[in-house]
């Protein structure tokens, strides 16, 4: 699993809390780091932000794309404060698999991770 957010505070959450149920997790913090990381390691679930700090391009809807380009079975969870309609059909028209506006609890993220990858040919709707 790879939980890409520019918070240190939601990556160390994240993980601690994912790492606890037996998922083995990378963390990064801006677009390039999320980058190396999707080519070279194919991960099964990731759960990005759409805002990566003060730059706002590339952003998250770019890490779907390269997400998508380097393994099209990635499940993707965009978790976000920002979002709209608009911006969740792009985000899926991309190749989102769900998305979730925060503040959401970790159980109810792990519920959406758990979900994709037990049926991994059916997306998961809105949270």
């Amino acid at each position: 699993m790879l939980v890409v957010d520019d918070e240190e505070a939601i990556c160390f959450s994240m993980s601690d809390y994912f790492s606890h149920h037996g998922y083995k997790v990378e963390t990064a913090r801006d677009f390039d780091e999320a980058e190396r990381l999707i080519e070279s390691t194919d991960f099964s679930v990731i759960i990005q932000d759409l805002r990566l700090g003060v730059s706002r391009n590339p952003d998250g809807l770019d890490i779907i794309e390269r997400a998508r380009e380097r393994n099209p079975d990635t499940r993707i969870i965009v978790l976000t404060a920002y979002g709209s309609a608009e911006v969740e059909d792009e985000a899926r028209r991309r190749g989102a698999s769900a998305f979730l506006r925060k503040p959401k609890p970790l159980s109810q993220v792990a519920q959406v991770v758990q979900g994709l990858i037990e049926s991994p040919s059916k997306k998961a709707r809105s949270a």
